[in-house]
């Protein structure tokens, strides 16, 4: 347990790389501890350097060997890496069903390396809502890069786009998954479409269908790559690394990188606001007898949802506007 005045004490040692501080801080936020957050208060100012990569696409893709290959050479650059891994959460203790990734093993006693996996608590776009919040600390702890890598959830993941300044979407040959995703709204979250497992019999025949799909797209600006990858073997990933670099670049000399972060910030902004709003809203029908009513009123039939909910709103408002004064930012 951090003692009273502690957290500025961990956020210095975070803020100074300290891997056992990061760590710590990371849980209180995941565990939603007022600690967490002052922690977050403190090191705010000093986020924004790290470049961070978000990697989603359906199970199997090979998305976690991709993010090991991706850690190898980054670091033999110099940079320094981390890694959030969200996995399924367990029914029972609500925690990561997989750990710590085992393709990243080979990592795990880097000290330029730090690697966390986190629940995605039922997130139906794949990440929890406390991944931005961990990725700006893994960002205020000095790591250069932040390679977010969501739950393999297929067509539901698509608020990936609100946590990275660049998007990859990873697809595997000869998945139906992976062509639905063609379908889907999927299709148009990514900056760069990786097909993985380049020596699959289908791969080229999956390469020609994603550049038919995107050529049907507005072409300006940016123009989406599909690049193969065997990430088992490591080909094609210096040109993968190559293509982040690039369009890193791309968005730092258009102006488009503050943007982005601009409209990721704001959308976090409200669904915290929500988040709290909801819990608000659940600790007042389950103390507020006559709002039990109400709801017993619908299930008689005697009155609709919509003007239930309507009717629940005009109860609760006001308090919960209150409660979250008395509680403070």
């Amino acid at each position: 347990m951090t003692p009273p005045g502690g957290e500025a004490a961990l956020a210095e040692r975070l803020l100074g790389g300290d891997r056992r501080a990061l760590a710590r801080a990371i849980t209180l936020v995941e565990n939603d501890d007022p600690l967490g957050w002052a922690i977050v208060r403190e090191v705010y100012p000093r986020t924004g350097r790290a470049a961070i990569i978000g990697l989603t696409g359906p199970p199997g893709a090979g998305k976690s060997t991709l993010v090991a290959e991706l850690t190898k050479l980054d670091r033999a650059r110099g940079r320094s890496v981390a890694v959030l891994s969200v996995d399924p959460s367990s029914p029972f203790s609500r925690g990561a069903l997989l750990g710590d990734r085992i393709r990243l093993s080979d990592h795990f006693l880097d000290p330029g390396v730090f690697i966390r996996s986190m629940a995605s608590r039922g997130a139906l776009g794949g990440l929890s809502e406390t991944a931005l919040q961990v990725a700006l600390l893994m960002d205020a702890s000095g790591r250069d890069t932040v390679l977010v890598e969501t739950v393999g959830v297929g067509q539901a993941e698509v608020d990936i786009i609100d946590h990275a300044d660049t998007v990859v979407l990873v697809l595997m040959p000869g998945s139906g998954d992976s062509i639905q995703a063609l379908k889907a709204g999927v299709m148009e979250i990514p900056d760069v479409i990786v097909v993985n497992k380049a020596d699959h019999p289908l791969a080229d025949t999956m390469v020609r269908e994603i550049r038919s799909v995107l050529a049907l797209a507005p072409r300006s600006g940016w123009q989406v790559p599909v690049l193969r990858t065997s990430a088992t073997s490591g080909e094609g990933v210096a040109e993968l690394l190559a293509t982040l670099d690039a369009h890193r670049e791309r968005l730092e000399l258009e102006g488009a990188l503050e943007e982005r972060r601009r409209r990721h910030l704001r959308r976090e902004v409200l669904a915290l606001a929500l988040q709290r709003l909801r819990r608000d809203l659940e600790a007042a029908l389950a103390a507020d007898p006559e709002l039990d009513r109400l709801l017993e009123r619908v299930v008689a039939r005697e009155l609709d949802p919509r003007t239930a909910a309507a009717g629940i709103l005009e109860s609760v408002q006001p308090r919960s506007v209150d409660a979250g004064s008395d509680r403070g930012a």
